[in-house]
């Protein structure tokens, strides 16, 4: 047949297949994100951190005061602006202390690069946390928190419908962020399918479950590489999640209200892991 050419030929050449197409957006518009920090604190530890790329430093002049040893030695030009002209593209209600910090977000590497070969080496067994759509950010600001106390190697959310770092998420880890990894994956059951193939036991919290946190490690014996799995608050975990753990449990309670938030019952099963691990 004449005045036609193969199907899918654009002007170009070969179009490409929309999957291909939306792969290569999201990558451009990854590459092209920034995250706004804000708050002494958050913006203090971002400066110190050498992994952190640091773009634009606005603040005032009394926080330039309080900042001015971790700008200096961070290299980065501030920006003194009048504290009624603090122009950042923050939200209003956000208590910025008069400093802002827009940042790279950072890369932590793969997970099995950070869940092996990465951590803490204090000599307790590796740890990690798993959040199956937890998106509070300052649930997981807190969660990172706990994570760096007891010595996890990382906490691991889903790419989608998880708490991206934001200026929230960050002056709540009050510093962890900078410290604590924070992995996003595409697929959560995946990655907790990878762990169990590193060697991890893998505990989804419910509170219907019939076995204890302590009884699960007891019988897992002392030394196992545990990641704890945690769901939003109301859903909890998905089906599909908790198929792929191990075992599912539940943190005793005494009392008629058995139910913690998300980020207590993490800091909870956390100490109990490390507790009993060593560490």
């Amino acid at each position: 047949m004449t005045g036609q050419g193969p199907r899918n030929v654009g002007p170009r050449g070969p179009k490409k297949p929309a999957w291909v197409v939306d792969k290569e957006r999201a990558k451009r518009a990854s590459a092209a994100a920034t995250v706004w920090l804000f708050g002494l604190h958050a913006v203090r530890d971002a400066l110190a951190n050498p992994a952190r790329r640091k773009l634009r430093l606005v603040v005032t002049r009394n926080a330039h005061d309080k900042l001015a040893d971790a700008i200096a030695a961070s290299g980065i030009e501030a920006e003194i602006v009048d504290p009624r002209k603090f122009d950042v593209p923050i939200d209003p209600g956000s208590v910025h202390q008069g400093a802002a910090l827009e940042v790279k977000p950072l890369d932590w590497g793969k997970l099995a690069e950070v869940c092996i070969g990465g951590g803490v080496d204090d000599g307790g067994a590796p740890l990690v946390v798993c959040l199956d759509r937890v998106s509070d950010p300052h649930n997981v600001g807190a969660i990172l928190r706990s994570a760096e106390v007891f010595g996890a190697r990382a906490v691991i959310a889903t790419a989608r419908h998880s708490a991206p770092e934001t200026g929230a998420l960050a002056k709540t880890a009050s510093g962890a962020l900078e410290r604590q990894p924070y992995l996003r994956v595409t697929n959560l059951s995946e990655a907790l399918g990878e762990l169990k193939e590193m060697g991890y036991l893998v505990l989804g919290l419910a509170g219907e479950a019939e076995q204890d946190l302590s009884a699960a490690l007891d019988s897992a014996g002392q030394g196992r590489a545990v990641a704890l799995v945690l769901g939003a608050e109301g859903p909890g975990l998905r089906d599909k999640t908790r198929a792929t753990c191990d075992a599912l449990v539940k943190i005793p309670f005494r009392g008629a209200f058995g139910s913690l938030n998300v980020s207590n019952a993490a800091a909870v099963s956390l100490y109990e892991v490390a507790r009993r691990s060593g560490g």
